[in-house]
């Protein structure tokens, strides 16, 4: 499929959400959005179609600004990216929509999923804000196999999982803003387990107290699903409240993903962490516990 290039389309009386803008590019994002990277270059290894759902897509691109938690995590990495080859085919996918060179917007999950679609594959953007929908309609009208909804997240994954091809991922990203959005993931997870227990499955959750991660963690591990956890902290854990890291359920792993995570996580996690961080990298298998 054809790169996207430009800029993010304008929209009379409209803006983004400014949440997402702030937020777009930071530590998380350069973790999730490698994570999905090699997760895609994995169903690429056959040639049969695959479809991605992805629930809460967002506007597709997010310009950056002064000041944006981008700082500490994609812009941390832009001046030195030629440095990091185990993240090549994530940064290429950044500089792709910056091709004067310079750090502007930031590809957001639908941008970096379309990247990997083949003629055959398919993509599931579901998005219930009205002007991140429209942007990101907007943001896709010339993609082939690319379906923009209008949908609660947790009904669409009811509606479009199983896909027809039998074959590919859903990204999960819900922002836990409101109460018991934990939940509805592990109900989502649990839907998918029963319909479609194939589909590799990644569900982004914030790490700001041990507690409640912990409880997400036994709730997944019922399901006797191959589980693991993939956590990536930068800060200390003694601060409940605040953004100390993010993990990233993944359920059925594509071969070999584990241990190419293992290898480069650490890394980047001490690169982004900066010399007053707390890096940390685990890898739980849930199933086991």
């Amino acid at each position: 499929m054809g790169a996207w290039s430009g800029a993010p389309p304008r929209r009379r009386g409209a803006s983004l959400n400014y949440s997402h803008t702030y937020h777009a590019g930071n530590i998380a994002d350069v973790f999730k959005h490698y994570v999905l990277t090699l997760v895609l270059e994995a169903l690429h290894r056959k040639d049969a179609p695959f479809c991605v759902v992805d629930s809460h897509a967002g506007a597709g691109i997010y310009e950056l600004g002064r000041g944006g938690e981008h700082e500490q995590g994609i812009g941390q990495l832009w001046p030195e990216r030629g440095a990091w080859p185990a993240l090549a085919r994530y940064l290429e996918i950044v500089a792709r929509v910056n091709p004067s060179g310079r750090l502007r917007y930031y590809p957001g999950s639908p941008m970096v999923i379309r990247e990997f679609l083949r003629a055959g594959d398919r993509a599931v953007l579901l998005e219930l804000h009205p002007q991140e929908y429209a942007t990101l309609r907007e943001t896709m009208r010339d993609a082939s196999g690319i379906g923009v909804h209008h949908i609660n997240a947790w009904n669409g994954i009811k509606a479009f999982v199983p896909p027809k091809e039998n074959r590919g991922l859903v990204l999960i990203d819900p922002p836990y803003e409101k109460a018991g959005e934990s939940t509805a993931v592990v109900a989502a997870l649990r839907h998918g387990m029963r319909h479609w227990r194939n589909g590799v499955y990644l569900a982004w959750y914030p790490i700001k107290a041990r507690r409640p991660v912990e409880s997400f963690y036994r709730a997944v591990a019922t399901m006797k699903a191959p589980a693991h956890a993939v956590e990536f902290i930068t800060l200390p854990l003694d601060m409940e409240r605040r953004l100390n890291g993010s993990g990233l359920l993944v359920i059925n792993p594509p071969w070999r993903l584990l241990d190419t995570l293992r290898a480069s996580l650490p890394p980047l996690a001490a690169r982004l962490a900066g010399a007053s961080g707390s890096p940390q990298v685990r890898i739980v298998d849930l199933a086991a516990n």
